[in-house]
């Protein structure tokens, strides 16, 4: 499940993980939030809270190819800053191949992340 964070920083968007992560997911979630933002033309400046992840469905990976083609490539130029939030081992070292354009961040510095991507 993928939820949108109240709690972040004026101009930058949250979300949360935890749990399974379904098509309707990027559908209902994910996408219209970053595309409110890019219609506003504001910069994207995204914290990803990744507390536990159980499976990702292959509809939310499909969703997540068309957001990233969508959103990110034809939109390259409005994002600003993003960074990942994590304690899942895995999944921190596997995003470090691209810590030099997405920083990745413990649980436990969850309030510098945001600090972070608010620039």
């Amino acid at each position: 499940m993928v939820e949108r964070m109240s709690d972040m920083p004026p101009g930058t968007i949250g979300f949360r993980v935890n749990g399974d992560v379904e098509r309707e997911d990027y559908t209902d979630i994910l996408r219209p939030a970053l595309q409110e933002a890019l219609d506003a033309h504001q910069q994207l400046r995204t914290l990803y809270l990744i507390e536990d992840l159980d499976d990702i469905e292959p509809g939310a990976l499909w969703e997540d190819s068309r957001l990233g083609f969508d959103l990110g490539v034809r939109h390259r130029k409005e994002w600003e800053r993003s960074a990942i939030v994590t304690d899942i081992h895995w999944m921190a070292r596997a995003t470090k191949l691209f810590a030099w354009m997405i920083p990745v961040y413990p649980l436990a510095e969850l309030e510098d992340a945001k600090r972070w991507v608010a620039g």
